[in-house]
């Protein structure tokens, strides 16, 4: 895997799902794939994810969901870049800036 320069990226799937069994067979698909993931919100029509890993492999994990498991059918996944000045959770890239901010 040298080579593969590893990036962060919000993905958002959208569509119909029982988020719990879902949730689980991501989780196992991103760890197989050797990518880090955290779970930042999860309904039966949402999840979305902050992951990290190399591009490539952030793609095989969309196609992965997109293809199974059966009991999930998905409408769309919406994948966003964070920029290197963004990782960080107190970013203005994960929470809004103040509100007196210029």
């Amino acid at each position: 895997m040298t080579g593969l320069q590893a990036q962060r990226e919000i993905m958002v799937i959208h569509g119909r799902f029982d988020p719990a069994p879902f949730l689980a067979w991501i989780v196992r698909h991103a760890r197989k794939l050797g990518l880090h993931n955290e779970i930042a919100h999860a309904s039966g029509d949402r999840i979305e994810l902050r992951t990290e890993g190399p591009d490539e492999l952030l793609s095989a994990l969309e196609m992965a969901c997109l293809l199974g498991p059966i009991e999930a059918w998905i409408d769309t996944i919406d994948r966003n870049l964070v920029h290197e000045h963004a990782c960080d959770p107190c970013s203005p890239a994960f929470s809004p800036p103040p509100k007196n901010a210029p």
